[in-house]
């Protein structure tokens, strides 16, 4: 993903470096996400491979860098994630939410409007759990079901 120049001060110089170390050395150019998305992926790690269309969407998959912290100032190997494009826009929906709401509050807040929400109340919203397999269930039919006892007249 790219980075925008707002927040360029806060990757440290040798970013490129470790972000190439991440995803063609760790991650040998294949995504790494294996659910962190909210998605289940077939063998459990997402199949998409740099270079290469993605295997759901079609599209030129461009392996990124995720922070999971979303704190690009950390750069240890355990919160950093080889991500294809889905996938890390997926990990960073919650977080761009946050933000999207903070800077529309400001904008407004700049141009004289009350805002109703504290920066208190925005929260980071995580992606959905992948779903669990259903769980099986007993279907009775009508002639299972036993029958209620009736008074004699």
């Amino acid at each position: 993903m790219p980075i925008r120049p707002e927040n360029l001060a806060r990757y440290p110089d040798n970013w490129p470096e470790i972000s190439a170390r991440i995803r063609f050395e760790r991650a040998g150019g294949r995504c790494e996400c294996s659910g962190q998305c909210g998605l289940e992926h077939p063998g459990g790690r997402c199949l998409a491979l740099h270079g290469q269309p993605h295997p759901d969407t079609g599209s030129q998959v461009l392996l990124t860098t995720a922070h999971l912290n979303h704190t690009p100032e950390d750069v240890r190997e355990e919160v950093l994630l080889a991500a294809c494009q889905r996938c890390h826009l997926r990990i960073d929906h919650g977080h761009h939410k946050v933000t999207r709401s903070i800077t529309l509050a400001a904008r407004a807040a700049a141009a004289g409007q009350l805002g109703l929400l504290t920066e208190a109340d925005l929260v980071r919203i995580e992606p959905p759990t992948p779903p669990r397999s259903p769980v099986p269930r007993t279907i009775h039919t009508a002639a299972q079901l036993p029958l209620p006892e009736l008074e004699a007249p």
